[in-house]
């Protein structure tokens, strides 16, 4: 073999978490990977994401073997807030689901527990790696290539797991022809601030006021993440702190808003808002996972826990082929991951289309609005479809 080529079973074009956490459970597993990103790791831990884990999705860090800090320092919640015109109505996740939870625990911190747990055995994780592509998947023996300083380095492997999301080179690699994608753009976007201080309420609050959209949540007891809706149009630089706490605390009922501790922002930014799905996830032997396959609203905290569940199934597949000599879960992967991604998908739009005011509503819409929340705190039933896609469908 030449000296820059390298062999493995399985290389991971993506170091966020749907890729190393596939990682670590392809390693428990005995099967070697070799993960590549085109971004350096701090790049990647600066990253400011979700922070609101499902059962499932916990789980399965703790089936990675890296879920020791994240049970110890992660706050479990059993429900959250959902307030329409200042009217307060709290979901009771416990109690709707049979006593399932939430998680919250930021997605950061997810991915720094990963890495550490990669370092710590010693396994090869290759950043600032220029120009990736994957080649040959639809043959037998597929291969990724890359440039290293300069140097052309090559990956022979077995499989190839597309896990470098929405903008990354393995949906990229795909002939369109090849691709079905369904989209949708939201006309808004979220500004986001984190910050210091601790959050306004022990649980999180979805609030829809006429100004727009607000949304209270927290990495921790003393850091909080806030969010309002704005326009696409609108920039960071546009939004002093003190802006910000004021609009905040506008879209608030005078319960909430009294309360809010205010302090200078760690972070600042704009997020705009789509639903994305493309099908199929299976390329020959090249498989897409988490943001490269799927966007989804954060509306309903669903982005991060949809790749783990991709990572569930794809792992599984792999470790089926490697253990057990079947392909079954190969051949299965994209239909069982897209019916879980399509029921995410529903439940976020939903979740977006109550929760947020647009700017081309007609009074009609707003009705159907309010019913829509009048539904959900009138109706055990409808409250508990809300808890049951909130706590995660199961994989």
């Amino acid at each position: 073999m030449e000296a820059n080529t390298m062999r493995t079973q399985v290389a991971i074009i993506g170091s966020g978490p749907s890729g190393l956490l596939l990682g670590q459970l392809l390693y428990r597993a005995g099967i070697d990977t070799i993960i590549l990103d085109r971004v350096d790791r701090d790049y990647i831990l600066g990253r400011i994401r979700a922070g609101v884990l499902e059962e499932g999705t916990a789980a399965l860090m703790d089936q990675a073997g890296v879920g020791g800090r994240m049970r110890t320092e992660g706050l479990p919640h059993d429900g959250f807030d959902l307030v329409y015109d200042g009217e307060i109505h709290r979901i009771d996740l416990a109690n709707l689901t049979g006593g399932k939870r939430v998680l919250v625990y930021g997605q950061t911190e997810l991915t720094h527990d990963l890495m550490d747990a990669r370092d710590a055995e010693g396994l090869l994780s290759i950043y600032d790696a220029d120009n990736v592509q994957p080649h040959d998947y639809d043959g037998a023996q597929p291969y990724v290539t890359y440039e290293e300083n300069g140097v052309s380095k090559r990956i022979d492997c077995d499989f190839i797991a597309g896990c470098d999301g929405f903008h990354g080179a393995s949906r990229a690699s795909v002939p369109a022809s090849a691709l079905q994608v369904f989209e949708k753009i939201y006309p808004f976007g979220w500004l986001g601030m984190l910050s210091q201080v601790p959050p306004v309420s022990d649980e999180l609050i979805y609030s829809n006021h006429g100004r727009g959209f607000a949304l209270c949540s927290m990495r921790s007891k003393t850091l909080s993440r806030y969010y309002v809706q704005c326009s696409l149009e609108d920039k960071v630089e546009d939004w002093s702190e003190d802006r910000f706490w004021d609009e905040l605390r506008r879209r608030l009922p005078e319960r909430f808003a009294d309360d809010v501790v205010t302090g200078p922002a760690l972070e600042m930014s704009i997020a705009p808002l789509r639903s994305f799905v493309c099908e199929p996830l299976r390329f020959g032997r090249l498989f897409l996972a988490g943001d490269a396959a799927h966007i989804v609203p954060p509306t309903g905290a669903k982005g991060l826990n949809l790749a783990a569940s991709d990572v569930h199934y794809l792992y599984e597949a792999l470790r089926e082929h490697y253990e057990e000599k079947s392909d079954a879960g190969l051949d299965n992967y994209s239909a069982k991951a897209l019916h879980r991604v399509w029921n995410a998908e529903r439940f976020s739009w939903w979740m977006t289309s109550m929760m947020h005011r647009f700017p081309d509503m007609s009074d009609f819409d707003r009705r159907i609005q309010r019913a829509e929340f009048s539904q959900v705190v009138q109706f055990e039933a409808a409250s508990a479809t809300l808890a049951e896609n909130y706590v995660g469908m199961p994989f």
